[in-house]
């Protein structure tokens, strides 16, 4: 019983060290700033406005980190957000997370 005790523990901590944890700096790092601010539309909607629309929706996160890895067209205005290949799919769920916190 305490080998599987100290097992569990151990995948614990090794998931948690190995998560991405949502904040400003990772939509820096991908440099979504470019495109998007916190409250005011640059070529991209606002988070706030991204939150907003999502509030209801419990696999918010999972969909935005697809719309970040894949892209998409036509949800926001005319303007298409190309795919973000280079964004790992723990990453892209970590900006989706903070994105969604942000009021």
């Amino acid at each position: 019983m305490q080998k599987f005790v100290s097992l569990v523990l151990k995948f614990t901590m090794l998931s948690i060290a190995g998560s991405a944890v949502a904040s400003p700096e990772m939509v820096r790092k991908y440099n979504c700033t470019a495109c998007h601010s916190e409250d005011k539309k640059k070529y991209g909607p606002p988070y706030q406005q991204i939150a907003l629309r999502y509030a209801d929706d419990a696999a918010a996160a999972e969909k935005l980190a697809k719309k970040i890895k894949s892209g998409g067209a036509g949800a926001w205005g005319n303007t298409p957000m190309p795919p973000q290949t280079r964004v790992t799919d723990e990453d892209a769920l970590a900006i989706a997370q903070y994105i969604l916190s942000v009021k």
